[in-house]
């Protein structure tokens, strides 16, 4: 009896153990440092390689498994892995794409779990969702396409538009909260404030041996990324161009961010990390980021029309103007002058534009395109002879014409004008101001999207994809938890404050009650 109860005993403090206190006490600290003293062990006699595989394996199979159960940590890790694939491809060859899809899969796995329990659908009846299914039938109806050469190279390009459509989807459901919008929105800006530090590390302290390797191991990479006697600085990232374009639009959501009803100390570190992007976009050199700062700054000044942005934004423009426009022999501050002076630019806008006028005539004869996959990497791989194989696409309008043709390229457009109408729309009419000011950055993000999706395929590079369909499902279901709560003396005194909702997730019943009415 006694024996029992000792066991009863240690198996309740056990319990404590992992349940209450989650390891942060000694014997937390013990098990850890044992666990650390083991796998060092194993790198030791194993090698390093088949150390980090045991490593991943135990970082990844946890995380995957919570996951399923938490999409909003599942998110994160998707926003995690999109950030770095370009970073850890650079010191190994592993297969980061299908990881990537997996996890989305698995999460979707996880949703249909939790709408057998609380069905949730509301957001499909958004056009904005609308238009994605009509885009999954296009592209799925693409496999008909007679013209198509390979479909291997059509299942490999459905295959990563399937997990970024799961996404949305996945991330619609997920978003039932504003505190849940919010944590998502904090934590893309401290991803975006990290790339820009990991940047400027770069930049100042230099590369890494992994990634001075990796530069050297491709003429013509090195050749894009050395210019004018200096390496434009990456970060996380596979390439300047894809760098600048992210900081470009983060920093603009923070610059707007800090002008909305926030904290002191909050507004200071969002322009403080606004100001530290700018600096990496600047080094990164690429000449598409340049004009999405100013361009965004104009989408934002048409929307609120206060006269002290108008200002301080024209001040701001002039003095920068004249500095970056005057005669000087700086190869960042030349990059910056040739996106804005024609004749400055080098042959690649020639090109790009020759580019478009040599496919017109094909397009308008292709009404479907060539097939998914029929351009781009996909198509150097799986068909390597032919004749869109080698085609220099760069734009993503221009590769959605080629690959889909006319009626997608129309598709697409129509896409987009509806997400920038919907977002408009809802900034217009909410009240809560950090909702406003939510939406305002946004809809201003999209703006900036849509335009450097003519000069780069900026919808779908790593992790601007991911980002803009988390965007797609911000702008859906934020416009839900726009409370205003009116008390009856703030109503006498004219003042009516703002409110959170509770979290749908505590609600589930009476949601489902309320849906089943």
């Amino acid at each position: 009896m006694s024996t029992a109860k000792t066991y009863n005993s240690f198996m309740h403090w056990l319990g404590g153990q992992f349940v209450r206190t989650k390891l942060n006490s000694p014997l937390g600290y013990i098990l850890l440092l044992t666990l650390a003293g083991i796998l060092a062990y194993v790198i030791a006699s194993v090698g390093i390689k088949i150390g980090a595989l045991i490593l991943v394996f135990i970082i990844v199979l946890p995380s995957i498994l919570l996951a399923v159960f938490d999409l909003n940590f599942g998110i994160k890790i998707a926003l995690v892995t999109a950030i770095l694939v370009g970073w850890l491809s650079k010191y190994a060859e592993l297969p980061f794409g299908i990881a990537m899809d997996a996890l989305l899969f698995v999460m979707f796995f996880g949703l249909l779990i939790k709408q057998s329990r609380v069905k949730d659908m509301s957001f499909a009846k958004s056009p904005i969702s609308i238009l994605i299914l009509i885009w999954v039938f296009l592209n799925l109806f693409e496999v008909l396409n007679p013209a198509a050469e390979s479909r291997l190279a059509w299942i490999f390009t459905v295959r990563s538009m399937a997990g970024l459509i799961l996404l949305y989807f996945i991330a619609c459901y997920a978003f039932n909260s504003l505190k849940a919008i919010l944590n998502i929105l904090k934590f893309i800006i401290i991803l975006a404030f990290i790339s820009a530090l990991y940047g400027l590390k770069q930049e100042f302290f230099g590369f890494s041996d992994a990634e001075m390797t990796w530069l050297y191991s491709d003429k013509k990479r090195l050749q894009l990324i050395l210019q004018w006697g200096r390496l434009r600085i990456f970060s996380f990232f596979s390439d300047p161009t894809n760098y600048g374009i992210f900081m470009a639009y983060m920093s603009t959501f923070c610059f707007i961010l800090s002008t909305g009803p926030f904290k002191l100390w909050q507004r200071f570190m969002l322009l403080l990390g606004g100001a530290l992007m700018i600096m990496g976009m600047a080094y990164a050199g690429s000449r598409t980021p340049f004009v999405l700062v100013p361009f965004g700054l104009v989408i934002f000044l048409l929307l609120t029309l206060k006269k002290e942005y108008i200002l301080v934004i024209g001040a701001v423009s002039v003095l920068g103007g004249a500095v970056i426009m005057k005669g000087h022999s700086n190869a960042v501050l030349y990059r910056i002058q040739s996106a804005f002076i024609p004749s400055k630019a080098d042959d690649t806008m020639n090109v790009r534009a020759e580019s478009r006028k040599f496919i017109q005539p094909y397009v308008y004869t292709h009404p479907l395109g060539f097939g998914l996959g029929s351009t781009g990497v996909w198509a150097a791989r799986f068909t390597p002879d032919s004749f869109m194989a080698d085609f220099a696409h760069d734009s993503g309008y221009l590769r959605v014409a080629v690959e889909l043709g006319w009626i997608g390229l129309i598709i697409i457009c129509l896409f987009l004008l509806v997400v920038m109408r919907t977002s408009i729309y809802y900034y217009l009419r909410v009240k809560n101001p950090k909702i406003k000011i939510i939406y305002l950055g946004i809809t201003v993000i999209f703006f900036q999207l849509a335009l450097a999706n003519f000069p780069q395929e900026a919808l779908t590079i790593l992790p601007t994809s991911i980002i803009f369909y988390l965007l797609l499902a911000i702008t859906v279901k934020l416009k839900d938890f726009d409370t205003v709560v009116i008390d009856a003396k703030e109503a006498d005194s004219g003042h009516i404050s703002f409110t959170e909702p509770e979290d749908l997730s505590e609600n589930n019943e009476e949601l489902a009650a309320n849906q089943a009415k």
